[in-house]
């Protein structure tokens, strides 16, 4: 049997001793105090010597967790600048005006949240008065991520500032009326106000690491000196445990990221009860950050607990501090000081003792009221550490009681996160805590006031004159007015007109080609952010490695071994693009960032991120909606796409529902084009709405998603159609005629529209042939390249018509006067086509490859969903005989003929 007291092995063991005597006697004086003095006083020998290694700069491993209390000791806290007095008013009438707003918006029935802010009130408004720079500051000021849950807090101090009044307060989640305020952050509801998107939990850390990472990336690139800008983050504890809160900590540590910090409100709860009920979140998160690479602060207990700690001479307290699951916590913060004394102190004699010395009062302080998230000094002392640390991100562990100064009914309340009012007595328990003047007759018909101290108050000036000796208001976003990016030269769109003669080239190949030669555009060939999450070479994208180079901080500290290729792994401090490795968020975040530089730093950038179809939307279609809340502009580039051209990959690979799910969003302009040239139209007239000059009436706060085909096929040459341009960025244009195809019908021929998209199209022409050829069939084929633009159109001029405006859907226009039914087909679910069916004048019938995709050629998986070129024929053999212009036997005759 083993011995539980023997030395295991150990790594070290491996390592050479040079003098074992030596390590011998450390050894056995280690043992010695462990004997004499206890474990306790041994651990705490060790932490001291290991403190003392890493000043000297010895690299040790770090302690991933250090005792429950204040990374900052009292001692060592700087004095906080200004007004601490008027700051705690400021405070005050904060948390009166976000609790009255989300109280009078109650009756209404549209929600709100009281405790979240009433936790981080003094989290913000340190920032605020100290450290959070505005759009007026060197740089491009700081950019905050504010917790969603606390806006009405911010939306307060807005109105304190002057920069709303109580009409928008009134109005709280009822924007329809025009002069509402959205729920939480969101930029397209509230532009001028609100930077970025965070409520969807988990996106807003992600997002954080992001944004400072391409800060750092303009100012390598030399775009724009971003080294005055800090990205603060502010999460809740329980957020946390969204896998996307942490996906990227290795990032920022790796990246050496000190211009990030993230401020952790560790209330203890989430939204049903508390985060780590049996354990410490705190503890937890501490030791997640730290392994991570991050430089951690925690901010606990405040002032009131320096007499507690000064008493503490055997480490009683810490230990018991340790000990305490944080549910019991929350139970304390409820509960008596007699419970407190027996729970808390009683089961150690030396907590006996010392709670001997302690009144009710402090007791009742020290565990109801003082956290170190409630005082400007303790959250001032970390907010320093933060922004004078170098070489690391820096994440604040703020400790504090959710619903606090709320009263008895919402403090540490498992159930407080959904209480959404409070009543008239509660609120006037609340003035009289937080010393506001608010006397008992503003309570109108038991409705509770709004309060504000006056315009030329003394806190409204202090609060302004801070925010201007700052940098202007904050939150705040600001477009910058600058000039429209000049369009590239018409050189780089106009190559693709003429076709790829006898090459086969896949659009894939025909995207990645174009934006080859746009980079290397004189005016705004840097603009573009080229993203991609290792999968490059799939796409054919490596010839861009050594002319653009891979982005990296320390540039390249080795010789890559394909170093003697001409397309060799290179990257550089300045590289452009930004390879994110195995990381669809990641790159989603990135692009975030990018396209949203034009508001964020008054720096346009074009990004263009390129992905397996099945793993953009499907996978990260949460951030695609942050994407358009936060207003950003680029192209996403779904690639192989289709659920029947990337062969052998199977299920998961097979994408036939992006399209569908694209069309959800408002900001998307969805794209199947079928041809390298259409490729080149779309793109242009993205770069011209979105970074040119957009026309009367156009949202240029929009999104391009291009689906692009990874089979090669013949590129056909543009044809010389009449406003094809416009029927390509609108969605449908007549590719041929059975005659101009070469095709000539018999006279009277019964005649079918064949509508496709993408890599469909092909077999759609393949079908035109047979049906004329076998079947004495005309069919006419359309190019489909936005089935979802189409139906954007239709719904507007629907809209019209009910405002009495006659207007025809562009589709009907098209169509018009085209003989015969429509069949569509594509190589996603008939959904997607389906979308125009209603507004489409002629019998119309669709094609597509639903359910799962499987492993197989290309051939069998268009027979096996019945897209195929054949299959065609055969449903459009059937439409016709439904109309009697064929006969009904031709329909089983085709399909034995095919082996349907």
């Amino acid at each position: 049997m083993t011995d539980p007291n023997a030395i295991q092995p150990s790594e070290l063991d491996q390592l050479p001793d040079r003098d074992p005597e030596e390590t011998a006697e450390w050894q056995a004086s280690l043992d010695a105090v462990t004997k004499a003095a206890g474990p306790h006083r041994a651990a705490y020998l060790m932490r001291r010597t290991l403190e003392r290694a890493e000043g000297a700069g010895i690299a040790l491993p770090k302690l991933l967790e250090t005792d429950y209390v204040n990374s900052i000791p009292t001692s060592a806290e700087p004095a906080v600048p200004g007004d601490e007095a008027l700051e705690q008013r400021i405070t005050a009438w904060n948390r009166w005006n976000a609790a009255a707003m989300v109280t009078r918006g109650s009756k209404y029935g549209v929600g709100g949240h009281i405790a979240t802010f009433a936790s981080a009130a003094w989290l913000y408004e340190t920032g605020f008065n100290h450290f959070f720079k505005g759009k007026e500051a060197d740089g491009s000021g700081d950019q905050l991520y504010i917790q969603g849950h606390a806006s009405p807090g911010i939306y307060a101090r807005a109105f304190l500032d002057g920069r709303l009044n109580e009409e928008q307060l009134d109005n709280f989640r009822r924007e329809a009326g025009g002069n509402g305020l959205p729920s939480y952050p969101h930029p397209r509801r509230l532009p001028w106000l609100w930077e970025f998107p965070t409520v969807s939990m988990g996106l807003g850390p992600l997002s954080a690491i992001y944004q400072a990472r391409f800060n750092r990336y303009l100012t390598n690139r030399n775009i724009k000196d971003t080294s005055a800008s800090h990205v603060w983050a502010f999460l809740g504890d329980g957020e946390m445990d969204e896998p996307e809160s942490t996906a990227a900590l290795a990032l920022a540590a790796r990246e050496e990221l000190d211009n990030l910090t993230f401020v952790i409100n560790c209330n203890l709860q989430r939204l049903d009860g508390p985060v780590r009920a049996n354990f410490k979140i705190v503890q937890e998160l501490e030791a997640q950050f730290r392994g991570a690479g991050w430089n951690v602060v925690k901010t606990l207990w405040g002032t009131a607990w320096d007499e507690l700690f000064q008493l503490d001479t055997t480490g009683a307290l810490v230990r018991r501090l340790r000990q305490v699951p944080d549910a019991q916590i929350q139970t304390y913060q409820t509960r008596d000081a007699a419970y407190i004394r027996q729970d808390f102190f009683g089961g150690d004699p030396a907590l006996v003792e010392m709670a001997k010395l302690l009144s009710d009062d402090k007791i009742i302080e020290c565990f109801h009221l003082s956290r170190g998230g409630h005082e400007a000094r303790k959250v001032f002392a970390a907010y320093k550490a933060a922004v004078e640390h170098k070489g690391a991100p820096t994440v604040i562990l703020a400790q504090t009681v959710k619903g606090h100064t709320l009263g008895e009914g919402f403090a540490s309340k498992n159930a407080n996160h959904q209480m959404k009012k409070l009543s008239v007595d509660e609120f006037k328990n609340m003035r009289d805590l937080l010393e506001l003047p608010i006397k008992d007759s503003d309570f109108v018909d038991g409705v509770v006031p709004y309060g504000h101290p006056g315009a030329d108050s003394p806190e409204v000036r202090y609060l302004q004159e801070r925010r201007a000796a700052l940098g202007g208001p904050a939150p705040a976003r600001r477009v910058h007015p600058v000039a429209p990016l000049p369009a590239p030269a018409e050189k780089a769109f106009a190559s693709f007109d003429k076709g790829s003669g006898s090459q086969n080239v896949a659009t894939t190949m025909a995207f990645v080609r174009l934006v080859k030669d746009l980079v290397r555009d004189k005016e705004t060939g840097k603009r573009w952010v080229p993203i991609v999450p290792d999968e490059a070479r799939t796409f054919g994208m490596e010839s861009l490695f050594p002319s653009l180079g891979i982005y990296s901080p320390k540039g390249q500290t080795y010789e890559p071994v394909d170093r003697d290729q001409l397309m060799y792994y290179k990257e550089a401090q300045n590289g452009q693009i930004l390879n994110e490795g195995i990381t669809e968020a990641g790159s989603m975040a990135d692009f975030i960032a990018a396209s949203t530089s034009y508001s964020t730093h008054g720096e346009a950038m074009i990004p263009f991120y390129i992905f397996y179809s099945m793993f953009g939307w499907q996978r990260t279609a949460d951030q695609m909606w942050q994407l358009g809340d936060q207003l950003g502009r680029g192209f996403l580039v779904g690639a192989t796409a289709g659920r029947t051209t990337l062969t052998g990959e199977g299920l998961q690979h097979a994408d036939g529902h992006s399209p569908v799910i694209a069309a959800t969003n408002p900001a998307a302009l969805s794209y199947d084009p079928a041809f390298a040239y259409e490729v080149a139209a779309i793109v242009k007239d993205g770069l011209r709405r979105m970074y040119g000059e957009a026309a009367p009436g156009e949202d240029q706060n929009v999104f391009y998603y291009l689906t692009v085909y990874n089979e090669p096929m013949p590129q056909p040459a543009k044809p010389s159609v009449d406003g094809i341009d416009e029927g390509i960025v609108k969605g449908l244009y007549r590719f041929n005629t059975a005659e101009s195809a070469g095709i000539t019908p018999p006279a009277n021929a019964p005649r079918i529209q064949l509508l496709g998209s993408g890599t469909a199209i092909h077999w759609a022409l393949k079908a035109q042939q047979l049906l004329a050829e076998e079947w004495g069939v005309a069919a006419d084929v359309w190019s489909a390249t936005s089935w979802s633009e189409l139906r954007r159109d239709a719904l507007e001029a629907d809209e019209a018509l009910l405002r009495g405006e006659e207007r025809v859907p562009f589709v009907r226009q098209a169509l018009q006067g085209a003989d015969g039914p429509v069949l569509a087909v594509s190589d996603y679910m008939r959904q997607v086509p389906d979308q125009i069916a209603q507004w489409v004048e002629q019998d119309w019938s669709s094609l597509g490859a639903d359910g799962f995709g499987l492993s197989d050629t290309r051939e069998a998986a268009r027979r096996h969903f019945g897209v195929d070129a054949e299959s065609i024929v055969v449903a459009a053999l059937a439409q016709l005989a439904k109309r009697g212009e064929v006969k009904a036997a031709a329909v089983k005759e085709a399909r034995e003929k095919y082996g349907l």
